[in-house]
């Protein structure tokens, strides 16, 4: 559901990528209509699924751990190859390019939509990574080559403001067809998208490239992160699943820090890497991606568990459960632009101080409600509290982002900042899924012995403990002890939901510490 809030410095990207020739008046409104639909396919794929994810859970009995992978392995793919997706585009053309980005996307959708179980569905996810990695930068390049510095204003307004609205309805959308028809809908929905962007993509946009581009992409660094990233997740996953101290999850850990250390190493010696680390000598701009890091972290694993609490614990509907985020959605369609004017105003690090200072308020609201209860007094003060929070980070930590190094850098490090964002919320999953199987348990644990449920029943429930919430009674049951324990599991998950809860908002207000101590009202690498 990290998709629901765009990550910062989309426009940033836009706005410092070189545009040579301009394209001419009558093409512009095709180039924003294909790049508005590349864009929104992927956007919309990344929030609905989320509210998906309890349903396909049941459907394919899958465990808490296998359900998260289905989000993992879409994100670990997208955040690793984000960067090199762009400069492949730059290098051999940024039409060409999104074009096969779209095509990979709609071909992954087909199978994620055709899976006959949820290993397949994984699969299919990591393929569908690999095309966003390829369309969602190439769509920001496209609008960057298309308009000149002057016209790209409106551009990027028109863009943002449509994206925003697919942001919006695509939860919502989702919800209604897996309550409606079937989850796998949600999936075959993007093939028409896709058939419309490539007619449109082949029919009316124009080619373009960075003429500059050496041809020589940082294939090492992108192996070498995605290996690193994926250990380290698929370690904390079966951590979550099995203990800390299995072998699997430890060789999984280890292999994955190791191979993240061996790529900063590869980068620091690297004549083209894709993550020059000469960037972080800024102190602001360090600060500012720690800020992201600690941020988008909080906000990726909150969006992440909360549909499960929705639908699992609280009843939700999907179509009511996607639709329960529509107020942070539109609070930061809708102040976008007052918190930019905040920047003019008091420059960007007060806001960044204040905005996560909100936003920790906002997560820690979330872990006030138990079960039952009328949205606008559950959950809706906690979403809307985030939405403002998150509404008057976003458009200052870009600006930071982009003013903390020099000018003809600035494009790259909107797109480093870009990739952090997405990097946090997939480390973010895995760490509060590790978080949250112990805390489950062990609140299910003392609550079992408190009720005083026969060892034996125990027993046949243990099997389903790692479908979290979504754990099934044992059949044979008297209705009396089916009913005692299914309330048992609904209280055992809200209470290790309020926890990562509170985590989350620890981050939050960690991260406002980070701007407090680090972003400096102006720092360029001169």
């Amino acid at each position: 559901m990290a998709n629901i809030v765009k990550p910062p410095c989309d426009e940033g990207v836009i706005r410092t990528t070189s545009s040579h020739e301009p394209c001419a008046r009558d093409v512009r409104p095709w180039v924003l209509a294909a790049t508005i639909l590349g864009s929104s396919m992927a956007m919309i794929d990344g929030s609905v699924v989320n509210v998906a994810l309890p349903v396909m859970q049941a459907r394919l009995n899958a465990t808490a751990t296998q359900v998260q992978w289905v989000v993992e392995s879409y994100a670990l793919f997208l955040a690793a190859l984000i960067l090199v997706g762009g400069s492949l585009g730059d290098n051999f053309g940024r039409r060409r390019i999104f074009a096969a980005g779209i095509a990979l996307f709609a071909f992954a959708s087909i199978w994620c939509g055709l899976s006959p179980n949820i290993n397949q569905l994984i699969l299919a996810r990591a393929i569908q990574g690999i095309g966003g990695a390829l369309l969602v930068p190439g769509s920001l390049a496209i609008i960057s080559a298309a308009f000149s510095q002057e016209q790209r204003g409106q551009a990027i307004g028109t863009w943002s403001g449509f994206t925003a609205i697919t942001s919006a309805l695509g939860p919502v959308l989702g919800g209604w067809l897996v309550e409606q028809a079937s989850w796998r809908w949600i999936f075959f929905l993007n093939v028409p998208i896709a058939l419309l962007v490539l007619g449109i993509v082949f029919l009316r946009v124009p080619e373009s490239r960075n003429e500059a581009a050496t041809n020589k992409l940082d294939w090492w660094g992108a192996f070498l992160v995605t290996v690193g990233l994926g250990s380290l997740v698929y370690g904390l996953l079966e951590a979550g699943h099995t203990s800390l101290s299995d072998p699997v999850a430890i060789i999984g850990l280890g292999m994955g820090i190791a191979t993240l250390i061996v790529f900063v190493l590869v980068e620091k010696n690297q004549r083209m890497p894709m993550m020059p680390l000469s960037l972080f000598r800024s102190g602001t701009f360090s600060g500012a991606n720690l800020l992201t890091l600690l941020l988008y972290a909080a906000l990726g694993g909150v969006l992440f568990f909360f549909p499960f609490n929705l639908i699992q614990v609280q009843g939700y509907s999907p179509t009511a459960a996607g639709g329960a985020f529509l107020p942070l959605i539109l609070l930061m369609f809708l102040l976008s632009r007052w918190s930019g004017g905040l920047v003019s105003r008091y420059g960007a690090k007060r806001p960044l101080i204040i905005g996560p200072s909100i936003a920790a308020v906002g997560f820690a609201l979330f872990a006030l409600p138990s079960i039952g209860g009328s949205y606008w007094i559950t959950f809706f003060p906690a979403i809307a509290v985030l939405g403002f929070g998150m509404a008057i980070s976003v458009a200052p930590l870009t600006t930071t982002v982009m003013g903390a190094v020099k000018v003809e850098q600035a494009g790259t490090a909107s797109g480093i900042n870009n990739a952090v964002a997405r990097t946090a919320s997939l480390l973010a999953i895995a760490v509060f899924s590790l978080i949250i199987s112990y805390a489950f348990n062990s609140a299910l644990d003392t609550r079992l012995t408190q009720l005083q449920i026969p060892p034996s029943v125990q027993q046949l429930l243990n099997p389903q403990r790692v479908k979290l919430a979504g754990a099934e009674i044992p059949p044979g049951l008297s209705e009396a002890v089916a009913s005692v324990l299914k309330s048992a599991i609904a209280q055992s998950f809200v209470s290790s939901f309020r926890l990562i809860m509170l985590i989350a908002s620890g981050l939050a207000i960690v991260s406002a510490i980070v701007a407090a101590l680090m972003i400096k009202p102006q720092d360029t690498l001169n």
